[in-house]
């Protein structure tokens, strides 16, 4: 039977190892729901040495999408507590298991044969966890037997997808496999791509609710702290080098450059900046100020204030040089990426010359209460590529009677470019010449939706740039606002692994 230990605790427990001379196997997983698979796995590693451990990824490491783990971390514990095979039963605080290995400093570690081709591995860290585990003397050494699948099982015997989803999933594997969606996203990884828009700084204050004032009837509230993120279009850009190692941002910053110094500082290593300084203009901060729903981890938005100018406009000089280096470097790039959020960035010279040069040019336009009038995609006559939610869809064709279905083959025909809207809570729709695909939403556990729409465009957008399939991007926009609907704010960009590894998880039924 096996005990649950901490690392500080195996410390001694492995000094009275050695000096037995005893041979230390180590496993590791996330081991959601314990399987005969795994316990053949667990039989044969024991049988590799006297000793074996069993590591567990802690709950906020795990990467397999929303509402995973299925089992908290205490009842995963349990599981492998009661199994035979197992001596010890640890707990592993990071997304690799490098710092289990450090600890136990295993004499073999063994992992199930699927492991053995390392193009499997989704995550690509079994060379770096082989090469850690030989630094300290051990080697690595595989299982063989019947495979069975935890996510899997869950999948369908728990009821770990919701049916509609399900019956999505089934009809989709029919057509693609995780292998399409692999290689896609390794001709993804090749492109250079050019972000362009507004940025924009995200202030989240965090609030305690404590009622309501007697006279004025409005909220009274205690904060609690802020914090602020890069937002606007330099989320996209973010999320959008999370698959691309040659990603570029061009904006008109704004007039402080301190703030601008610090997004080179901070964000060099994701991309490369060029923020033109604007005498006039400030940098764009928009304040929400929020509070948490304990029970569900969610976060609701109560009040929300913004700096900009009352006749948002930058200047004629500044948009010059916006013009100027956009001619400059725009052949360099295999795709651009124009985030439009109405401010006045995207006048008719940089539309014109972007529709004209672009070699594949996707476009966004953001349209919410801070825009002066509505920012309509219809202002673009020639792209590849476009996204809208439905409010803005119902925007641009107001008839009453028509579907949403109608409005957007009506959209897709006027700027005969493919393209996606997004519907919340019901998924989206994808478009192009051929036909509409219909995607359902993976997950309706949130913790905030500020980002999901730039996920989405940065993941739906990137795989049809290297010929996806409609219905491919539009999966994979979907897996990408799921994940960063679980995310508060633009605070953490999504990535190619963590996308990969929810869209493996969703094919498994």
């Amino acid at each position: 039977m096996g005990k649950f230990v901490t690392k500080k605790e195996f410390l001694q427990i492995k000094k009275d190892l050695r000096a037995e001379q005893k041979k230390i196997v180590l496993c590791h997983g996330v081991f959601d729901l314990v399987h005969p698979g795994h316990i053949l796995h667990f039989e044969q590693a024991k049988a590799m040495g006297d000793v074996l451990v069993v590591s567990i990824t802690s709950e906020k490491y795990v990467r397999k999408g929303p509402g995973r783990p299925y089992f908290d971390d205490e009842t995963r514990v349990k599981f492998l507590e009661a199994i035979q095979y197992i001596d010890y039963v640890m707990l592993s605080e990071g997304f690799t298991v490098d710092d289990i290995v450090e600890i136990v400093e295993p004499d073999i570690y063994v992992k199930g044969e699927e492991y053995k081709e390392s193009y499997h591995d989704i995550t690509g860290a079994i060379t770096g966890e082989q090469k850690l585990v030989e630094k300290h003397g051990g080697r690595i050494a595989f299982t063989y037997g019947q495979k069975y699948s935890s996510t899997k099982l869950i999948n369908n015997a728990l009821r770990g997808l919701p049916s509609e989803v399900k019956s999505y999933i089934s009809d989709f594997t029919q057509k693609y496999s995780m292998d399409d969606i692999r290689s896609y996203a390794e001709k993804i990884g090749t492109m250079k791509v050019l972000v362009i828009g507004e940025m924009i700084i995200d202030k989240y204050t965090y609030c305690f609710i404590q009622g309501v004032l007697n006279k004025d009837r409005v909220y009274s509230a205690r904060m609690q702290k802020s914090e602020c993120y890069w937002g606007g279009a330099l989320a996209t850009a973010r999320h959008i080098a999370g698959f691309v190692k040659n990603v570029s941002f061009l904006s008109i910053g704004g007039n402080n450059t301190e703030i601008l110094e610090r997004a080179k500082d901070e964000l060099s290593g994701e991309l490369a900046l060029d923020l033109i300084y604007s005498e006039n203009f400030p940098i764009l901060e928009k304040q929400y100020f929020l509070t948490k729903n304990e029970k569900r981890d969610e976060y609701r938005k109560i009040f929300a204030v913004n700096n900009l100018p009352e006749i948002p406009e930058y200047g004629v000089e500044e948009r010059q040089n916006l013009l100027h280096r956009v001619k400059a470097v725009l052949q360099d790039y295999d795709m651009v990426v124009a985030c439009d959020y109405g401010y006045g960035l995207f006048d008719r010279n940089i539309i014109e010359y972007l529709e004209k040069e672009a070699k594949c040019l996707a476009v966004k336009c953001f349209t919410d209460s801070s825009n002066i009038k509505p920012n309509l995609i219809t202002k673009y006559q020639k792209l590849n590529y476009f996204l809208l939610d439905s409010a803005e869809l119902h925007i641009i064709y107001t008839d009453y009677y028509e579907t949403e279905k109608e409005k957007l083959q009506k959209l897709c025909k006027r700027l005969n470019a493919a393209g996606w809207v997004t519907r919340g809570s019901n998924g989206a729709y994808g478009i192009e010449q051929k036909g509409i695909c219909e995607c359902p939403a993976f997950t309706l556990v949130v913790q905030d939706t500020m980002g999901a729409e730039n996920a989405f465009l940065a993941a739906a957008c990137l795989y049809a740039a290297v010929g996806a399939p409609i219905e491919i991007g539009t999966f994979i926009g979907n897996v990408a606002g799921a994940l960063s609907a679980n995310v508060v704010g633009n605070s953490k960009p999504i990535n190619k692994i963590d996308v990969l590894r929810f869209a493996s998880t969703l094919l498994n039924i």
